[in-house]
């Protein structure tokens, strides 16, 4: 697999790439593709990184640096990665006042129901590190939310 990637661009994969790399052995397990390629801004569904060689559990795939660079070139052309603008209209649904805040409750149920549903204690750490308080309504305003989520490495 071939890639067209910019000096910089593989000098920062060579750095995650490390990152990942917890034995020193060349070669990370396949079970960090996700985050490997999310440190490098990139935001695949889990859908994705399965068909790009990711597993769901440790120890059993590992992935060599010359084989991580044409995933991660591979990736960043990939057009299924949601983004700030696209998550933000589709909570604009579930705003019921109009005034840029919805029920945390909704919230809570779009979070652990719909697309690729968080379990529960990665909601607990979303909630934690990416929540303001709610209202006195139970409101909560998803753009600064949503932002910080997106932003949000784990």
């Amino acid at each position: 697999m071939a890639h067209d990637l910019k000096d910089v661009e593989i000098e920062k994969a060579q750095f995650v790439f490390s990152v990942y790399d917890w034995e020193g052995s060349g070669q990370m397990d396949a079970m960090d593709l996700g985050n490997a390629l999310r440190a490098l801004n990139l935001n695949p569904t889990i859908e994705l990184i399965g068909k790009m060689g990711g597993t769901q559990k440790r120890g059993e795939k590992k992935i060599k640096f010359e084989e991580f660079l044409p995933i991660f070139s591979q990736v960043k052309k990939e057009k299924e990665q949601g983004c700030f603008e696209d998550f933000l209209e589709c909570l604009k649904l579930y705003d019921k006042n109009e005034d840029g805040t919805m029920l945390l409750a909704e919230l809570t149920h779009s979070l652990t129901a719909l697309g690729e549903r968080l379990d529960d204690v990665e909601l607990e750490n979303v909630m934690k590190d990416c929540m303001d308080p709610e209202d006195d309504d139970g409101n909560i305003p998803y753009a600064p939310f949503l932002q910080r989520l997106c932003d949000h490495k784990p």
